[in-house]
């Protein structure tokens, strides 16, 4: 197997020549970070649809963590354009975290289609890095399709602990590598690299509950899933939340 992932893997490295020749100029991140808002636009209704009854059932209990004034205060890290707005409770207080600066004006859209929220700002950083959000001062924290990305799942979740206010929670949906010797698992090995390139740093190999399970969470609910979606790369997701 490993023989034939790895003709497979020179084949596609040839095929997208182009693109590492300008990722190797410096130019694609450049390219990435603009068209990659667009393309989530359209992904983001039919993973909705798709994922819409896995969302509310993982969303389902967000109020509980309001603070004292009934208000719930949520970070969402790697909003992108806002996929997660509609199934937050009325009322919420939502602030965003993004290192592309191109989701803004999706965000903007988003916040007028979710009357329901109270929105208090976007804020533009890379998740293992939130100086700008201080210590305990959120009552929950949301990434989604996030931990997938990031250059350093240690240090975000580290962040994540930093800003929780004691008691607070951590809801995460992700999709990780799929199990040895199945064909998705195969699939994600041949498409890996190119995939990680075309889709501003997405990797289809990562086994992240591996990263959840070391953080520093007082309790951790963790569940694997097959997610009823219509592709099959990145059907496998882990799911939970709590500190």
């Amino acid at each position: 197997m490993e023989l034939t992932i790895f003709i497979l893997r020179l084949a596609i490295y040839i095929l997208t020549f182009p693109l590492y020749l300008l990722n190797f100029l410096g130019l694609w991140s450049w390219i990435c970070k603009k068209w990659f808002p667009y393309f989530l636009v359209r992904f983001t209704v039919i993973y909705n649809e798709q994922m819409a009854s896995k969302k509310r059932e993982l969303f389902s209990n967000l109020q509980e963590f309001a603070g004292p004034s009934g208000k719930l205060s949520l970070l969402e890290v790697g909003c992108g354009t806002g996929a997660n707005f509609k199934f937050y409770p009325p009322g919420c207080r939502v602030t965003c975290i993004d290192p592309n600066p191109n989701f803004e004006k999706f965000l903007i859209k988003s916040i007028a289609e979710n009357r329901h929220l109270q929105f208090e700002r976007f804020v533009v950083a890379a998740g293992e890095n939130m100086h700008q959000v201080a210590d305990g001062s959120v009552d929950v924290v949301v990434c989604t399709l996030v931990l997938c990305s990031v250059k350093n799942q240690e240090r975000i979740l580290r962040e994540v602990c930093r800003v929780l206010r004691p008691g607070g929670a951590f809801y995460f949906m992700e999709h990780v590598a799929a199990e040895c010797s199945t064909w998705n698992y195969f699939w994600q090995q041949v498409l890996d690299p190119a995939w990680h390139l075309l889709f501003d740093g997405c990797n289809l190999t990562r086994e992240s509950w591996k990263a959840l399970e070391r953080a520093s969470f007082s309790k951790l609910k963790l569940q694997h899933i097959q997610a009823p979606l219509s592709w099959e790369l990145v059907h496998m997701a882990a799911v939970g939340g709590r500190r």
